[in-house]
C-alpha cells in the first residue's frame, strides 16, 4: 500500500477546519453511527473491524509513517501538498510539527464490543481528543475511520443474515446446527475493490462462518484478531474450475470425474464444477455411471452448477415437462440416485454427496431455496457460495453510517451541538451533547444523549483506544460468541 503521512488521509474539505472552527475551541467529541438501513428487515448492524482500524491506521501507521520520521520530512511532505493542493502557504504547518513534538495521538475512542448488534440510530463508538491544543483531530480523522469502518461492519451484517437463516431452516428440519458454519462460502475476493476490502469483508463474513476462498482473510484475523481460542478461522477444500475440466475433454468428461474421485482424491471432500457442457447429463447419466465409485469413496463429492436460475437449477423447474432433470432439479435427482436418511420427517441427502452453488446468489434466492427444499420434503443441506453481489454491492448508505460531532468545549465552556436540517427526512438529525449507549428495560441497546460527563463515561462505550495504545483486545473467538453463542 502506498505510504504517506497519515494526516493525508482525509477529505480535502477537512484541511483547514482547524482554523475554522471558533477561537478558543478545545474540545471536539464526536460519534460513529448507523443511521437508516436500506433494508427495512435488518434493525441491527454487527459492530466488526474497529480493531483493525486502530492498529492498522492508529498505532501502526501513524508510528512508522509519521512520528518516527524526521520532522523535516513529514513538514516538507504535508506543505507540499498543501501547496499544490491549496495554493502556496494556504495551510500553516504549526499544527502538524506540534503534534509530531508531541509523540502521540492525544485521542480517546469509546466503542461498543465487537461482534455486538448495534440497533440503527445507535452509536458504535465515540472519539474525542485528550489534549486542548489538538481538538482539531477528531473530526479529521474521520475521513480514514469510516473507509476502514463501514465495510466490515456492514458485510458481518450481512453475513450474520445468512447464517440466521440456515441456522433456522435447520431447526426447522432437526439437522444438525454444526453445518450452519459451513454452508455459507466466500466466493467475493475476485470481485471486491481492492486486496483490504476482500480481506475486512472476507474477515467479516468468518465471523459467522468458517468456509472462504478468501485466504487473506484468515491472515487478517491472526494478524489483527489474534487469539488462544480462536480454533478454525476458515477453510475450504480441493476444488475445480472449468479450464480443468475442458482440459480434459468433453468426451472424457466423466474420466476426468473418476481421475478426480479415485485417484487424485480419493478421501475427503472435493468439489467439481458440473456445467461445463451439459449439467443435466451429468445428475443423470454421469452420477449412475459413477455411482460406485462415489459409494465405495471415504469422503464427500460435491457437485457444483454455476449456471442458470440457481433456485431452479437446485430446486427444479415447474414449467419443465414432469420427470425430466430440469423439473426435477438437481437435488432431487441426487437423491434419487444416492437416497438418504429421514429425520423429523424431512430427507437427508447421503452423506457421500453435495451440492454447492456460488453464482448469483442474494438473500432472497436464499430464502427460497431453502423454503423450497423444505416445501419437498428435504432437510436444506446445501452449501452456498457468498459472492461479490452480497458484499461489494454495498456502500457505506447501506445502513448510513456517518461521523457526526455532538459536543465541544470553547474557552472552558461546554457546547452542546447538534444538527436537524429541515429539508431532511429526519434520517440525519444528531444526537446533540456527550453521549452514551445503555440496555434499556427490554434489554435492547438504546442511545442517551445530553449526558453528564459521568453518565458518558458509565455505559456499554467502552474505552479501546487512548494517546497512541491500544487499551483493550477482542479474539475473533469473543466476537463469533458473542455473535453466536455456543455455535463455534
Amino acid at each position: 500500500m502506498l505510504k504517506m503521512n497519515p494526516l493525508l488521509m482525509m477529505d480535502g474539505y477537512k484541511t483547514d477546519h482547524r482554523r475554522q472552527y471558533p477561537k478558543g475551541t478545545e474540545v471536539v467529541t464526536s460519534n460513529f453511527t448507523p443511521r437508516a438501513s436500506r433494508n427495512p428487515a435488518i434493525k441491527s448492524v454487527v459492530v466488526f473491524g474497529l480493531q483493525y482500524f486502530l492498529q492498522e491506521y492508529l498505532v501502526e501507521r501513524f508510528y512508522e509513517d509519521f512520528f518516527r520520521q524526521p520532522l523535516g520530512d513529514v513538514i516538507d511532505e504535508y506543505r507540499n501538498e498543501m501547496d499544490q493542493y491549496l495554493g502556496k502557504d494556504a495551510i500553516p504547518t504549526e499544527h502538524i510539527e506540534q503534534l509530531h513534538s508531541l509523540g502521540y495521538l492525544p485521542l480517546e475512542i469509546r466503542a461498543l464490543a465487537e461482534g455486538t448488534l448495534c440497533p440503527i440510530r445507535v452509536p458504535m463508538l465515540t472519539i474525542t481528543n485528550t489534549h486542548r491544543d489538538f481538538f482539531w483531530l477528531t473530526n479529521q480523522l474521520e475521513t480514514i475511520l469510516s473507509a476502514s469502518f463501514w465495510l466490515g461492519c456492514t458485510s458481518a451484517t450481512m453475513a450474520y443474515e445468512y447464517r440466521k437463516r440456515f441456522d433456522a431452516f435447520n431447526a426447522r428440519c432437526g439437522t444438525s446446527p454444526e453445518f450452519s458454519k459451513f454452508q455459507g462460502h466466500d466466493f467475493s475476493f475476485r470481485g471486491m475493490s481492492s486486496l483490504e476490502s476482500a480481506m475486512i469483508s472476507g474477515a467479516a463474513h468468518l465471523t459467522s462462518f468458517v468456509g472462504t476462498d478468501t485466504i487473506p482473510a484468515i491472515q487478517f484475523v491472526k494478524k489483527y484478531y489474534s487469539g488462544k481460542n480462536n480454533g478454525l478461522i476458515g477453510c475450504s477444500v480441493p476444488a475445480t474450475e472449468h479450464s480443468v475440466m475442458c482440459m480434459g475433454g468433453q468426451d472424457n468428461e466423466i474420466d476426468t470425474y473418476r481421475r478426480l474421485i479415485t485417484k487424485l482424491y480419493p478421501s475427503g471432500v472435493v468439489s467439481i464444477v458440473s456445467d461445463t457442457w451439459d449439467f443435466w447429463s451429468i445428475m443423470t447419466t454421469g452420477i449412475r455411471e459413477l455411482h460406485d465409485d462415489i459409494i465405495a469413496r471415504d469422503g464427500k463429492v460435491v457437485f457444483r452448477p454455476d449456471s442458470g436460475d440457481p433456485v431452479k437449477i437446485i430446486c427444479g423447474y415447474p414449467s419443465a415437462p414432469p420427470n425430466t432433470p430440469e423439473w426435477f432439479g438437481a437435488y432431487r435427482l441426487l437423491w434419487n440416485e444416492f437416497g438418504g436418511s429421514n429425520v423429523g420427517g424431512h430427507n437427508i441427502l447421503n452423506e457421500k454427496v453435495g451440492l454447492i452453488y456460488g453464482d448469483a446468489i442474494t438473500l432472497d434466492r436464499q430464502l427460497e431455496i431453502l423454503s423450497r427444499l423444505k416445501d419437498m420434503g428435504f432437510a436444506p443441506n446445501i452449501v452456498l457460495g457468498i459472492g461479490s453481489y452480497s458484499y461489494q454491492y454495498a456502500t457505506r448508505d447501506t445502513y448510513g453510517f456517518a461521523m457526526k460531532a455532538t459536543y465541544g468545549e470553547v474557552n472552558g465552556e461546554s457546547r452542546e451541538i447538534f444538527k436537524e436540517p429541515k429539508t431532511d427526512s429526519g434520517e440525519k438529525k444528531s444526537a446533540k451533547g456527550r453521549v452514551a449507549v445503555y440496555e434499556n428495560e427490554m434489554g435492547d441497546l438504546q442511545l442517551y444523549d445530553q449526558c453528564t460527563e459521568q453518565q458518558a463515561d458509565g455505559g456499554l462505550l467502552k474505552p479501546k483506544f487512548r494517546n497512541g495504545q491500544m487499551i483493550s483486545r477482542v479474539s475473533f473467538a469473543d466476537i463469533r460468541s458473542r455473535l453466536h453463542p455456543k455455535q463455534f
